[in-house]
This record gives structure tokens, sequence and C-alpha cells, in this order.
């Protein structure tokens, strides 16, 4: 009987091995639950040509208020944040043709840039995570962001099509 067991164990183990090559990225994700603990959308991420020129729009047609407004020169960026309930915006506005907003927007894209997650453990954790999982990552390791917010993002290509940002309240 033991013998038995152990070759159906040894049976299945190599049937699993084969199969799991053959499963897709969500299917293995679903497989290997997170650890990450994500509280809340910190903020999306608007690319606009000009603050100046979109600002009445969410201030005077939707009734929301900046209240913040500083540039990020290490990415290039003009940001204006905005508050709809518990979700910001953050309005992105490149200060320089290198700027990788700039280079969105001359593909042609215009609107959502980013969707940007609060990480309650940790964006370092969340990335190793992340990496572990076969994500492709765009920053190895947290950078500051705006609003002094630790961040880092994850490529595209291995989430769906979204540009997306971990973030974490510096402590």
């Amino acid at each position: 009987m033991f013998i038995i067991c152990e070759n159906l164990k040894s049976y299945l183990w190599k049937i699993w091995t084969i199969c799991k090559n053959y499963l897709s990225l969500h299917q293995l994700l679903l497989l290997n639950p997170t650890n990450m603990k994500i509280s809340h959308i910190e903020h999306l991420g608007i690319a606009v040509q000009s603050i100046e020129e979109s600002l009445p729009f969410f201030e005077n047609v939707l009734g929301l208020k900046c209240y913040n407004v500083e540039v990020v020169e290490d990415q290039k960026v003009k940001t204006a944040f905005l508050k709809c309930g518990e979700v910001k915006l953050e309005l992105l506005e490149p200060t320089s043709p290198e700027s990788t907003i700039q280079k969105w927007l001359d593909k042609g894209n215009h609107g959502v840039h980013h969707v940007a997650f609060c990480i309650e453990d940790g964006v370092a954790n969340a990335l190793a995570e992340c990496d572990e999982k076969g994500i492709r990552l765009i920053d190895k390791a947290p950078r500051k962001g705006a609003e002094q917010l630790n961040i880092a993002f994850l490529h595209p290509k291995s989430t769906v099509g979204i540009l997306t940002e971990l973030c974490e309240h510096p402590e």
C-alpha cells in the first residue's frame, strides 16, 4: 500500500510539474495568493499637457479642489493633487521633453496614466513578492515620489496593461 501511495504521489507531482509550465501568469498567481497588504487606492495618475489648463475642469465642473502642487525634479513632472472622496487624483504635467509623461503623451496617449495602491507592509516587501512571482519591475527599490511617498512602479506588460504604482507613507 505504501509503495502505491508513493508512486501515486510521484506520478501526480510529475503531472503537476508538466502542467504548471503551461499555466498562465494569472493562474499561477491564483495558486500563490499574495501576502501583500493593500489598504486602498492611493491615487489615480492622470497625464495632462498643462495643469493650468486642466484644473478648471476638475475644479469648476467637477467641484474638486486642488490642495497641493509640487515639482518632482527627478521624475521631470509637475503634479497637482485633488481629493475625490477617499481617493486622490494626481495630475501629471511634464516639465521636460525627456519626461516619461511627455513621451507617453507624444505617443498619443492621454488621461489615466497609472493606478497607485497604498501598501501597508512596505513597498520593498511588495517589490520582492512581485519579483518572486515573475512580475516585471520598473523600479527595483522604492524611491521618493510626490508628497514624500515611497514609491515603485510595476511594468504594464506584467500587470494586464495597467501601469501600477506601489506607495507607502513614510514613517
